[in-house]
C-alpha cells in the first residue's frame, strides 16, 4: 500500500537536523547493532541523512532508493568511501539471497509497505539478520510526515513483517512514529 516518493524538489528538507527529534543517530545505531563487517542497507536513502550516520560502523552500507536524483543529491552532498549506491524499489532489490546482515528504513515504510517488498527483504536479509523500521505512526497527529491516511500502526508492520517470517525484537509506538526491529 504505498502511497508515493517524497518530491525531490523538497529534498533539502531531508538534511534537517530536527529529523533527529524523531530518530537521533544514537537510537537508530542502537537499534541496528551494527558490526563492522557488516554489509546493510538502508531501504529509502534519499539524500542520506541516515545513511551517513551508520556508514562508518560497517564495512559496505548500501543507499537504496527508487530516486535517482536522490542518489545525485547525495552524491553532491558526498558520501562516505564504503557508501554504495543502488536505484532499486524496496520489491526489486538487486543482491543476492542473504547477502545483507541488516537493513532499515526511517520515515519511508508508508511508501514501500507493500507484500512484494517485505518477501524481498526477507530474501536478501541473511537468517540472523535485523531489519529496523522506523516511521511515521498511524496514531501521530500528523502535524509532521505524510497525512495520516498514509501512514501505518505498528501492529501493522509486525504483522507484514512476521507474515514473511521475520520476528519481532522490540517495538514501540510513540508521539509521531513508531519503531519496529525484527530479526530474520
Amino acid at each position: 500500500m504505498g502511497f508515493h516518493t517524497f518530491d525531490i524538489e523538497r529534498a533539502e528538507a531531508l538534511e534537517d537536523a530536527g529529523r533527529y527529534r524523531f530518530c537521533s543517530r544514537e537510537e537508530l545505531l542502537g537499534a541496528l547493532e551494527p558490526s563492522p563487517a557488516d554489509v546493510v542497507a538502508d531501504i529509502g536513502s534519499g539524500t542520506g541523512f541516515y545513511t551517513d550516520e551508520a556508514a562508518p560502523f560497517v564495512e559496505r552500507m548500501y543507499a537504496v532508493d527508487v530516486q535517482s536524483e536522490m542518489h545525485e543529491r547525495y552524491r553532491e552532498k558526498g558520501a562516505p568511501d564504503n557508501v554504495e549506491f543502488v536505484t532499486a524499489g524496496a520489491s526489486s532489490m538487486p543482491f543476492d539471497d542473504g547477502e545483507l546482515d541488516a537493513a532499515f528504513s526511517t520515515m519511508t515504510y508508508h511508501e514501500f509497505a507493500e507484500d512484494e517488498a517485505l518477501e524481498e527483504l526477507a530474501r536478501v536479509v541473511r537468517p540472523g539478520g535485523r531489519v529496523v523500521t522506523l516511521d511515521w505512526s498511524r496514531s501521530g497527529t500528523g502535524d509532521d510526515g505524510p497525512p495520516v491516511d498514509e501512514r501505518f500502526a505498528l501492529g501493522d508492520a509486525v504483522d507484514a513483517f512476521e507474515s514473511v517470517g521475520f520476528s519481532t525484537v522490540d517495538g514501540q509506538t510513540r508521539k509521531e512514529t513508531f519503531i519496529h526491529i525484527c530479526t530474520k
